[in-house]
């Protein structure tokens, strides 16, 4: 069975912007750097081509990955779900045991961006939310021992 990749309408459209930016654009300039470095010869002892040949390599192994994840994509519209359980794509505000209160939306893996309140779903934190409702107090075990927080509220947005 093919494992589905779940991710938001824009981590999906964000990764299909970076596979067009690898195909068009990086893709063509690495080969014409590897054409320019075989110009000059002796390959051997010739470190732009080396350069120039592990960058195709990250762009060929990054395509791939790329493409992988889009074909096993469940693309989520938050906007299409509502009600007060936290479910992938749901914003969440959660308070701490000082009433110090954190927003974040669950997203994909390739989506994870902390400074801009953005977790994984398959995060400690994130994993602790997923199926709990506003109001339900859950606890995130931390290096420092256990956390305790609150679900204050559960939007789509």
């Amino acid at each position: 069975m093919v494992e589905k990749v779940p991710m938001t309408i824009g981590g999906f459209q964000a990764l299909e912007n970076e596979l067009k930016q690898l195909k068009h654009t990086e893709r063509p300039n690495v080969i014409k750097a590897i054409e320019e470095a075989r110009a000059h010869g002796d390959l051997s002892e010739n470190a732009e081509y080396h350069a120039a040949k592990e960058q195709q390599g990250f762009i060929e192994s990054r395509i791939k990955d790329i493409e992988d994840k889009v074909s096993r994509s469940e693309v989520i519209d938050p906007a299409t779900l509502d009600g007060d359980k936290v479910l992938f794509s749901a914003t969440v505000t959660i308070a701490d045991e000082d009433d110090k209160e954190s927003t974040y939306q669950i997203v994909g893996t390739d989506e994870v961006d902390v400074s801009n309140g953005k977790i994984s779903y398959s995060s400690p934190i994130g994993r602790a939310m997923i199926g709990r409702r506003l109001g339900d107090e859950f606890e995130v075990k931390a290096p420092d021992g256990e956390i305790y927080y609150e679900i204050t509220k559960v939007a789509f947005v």
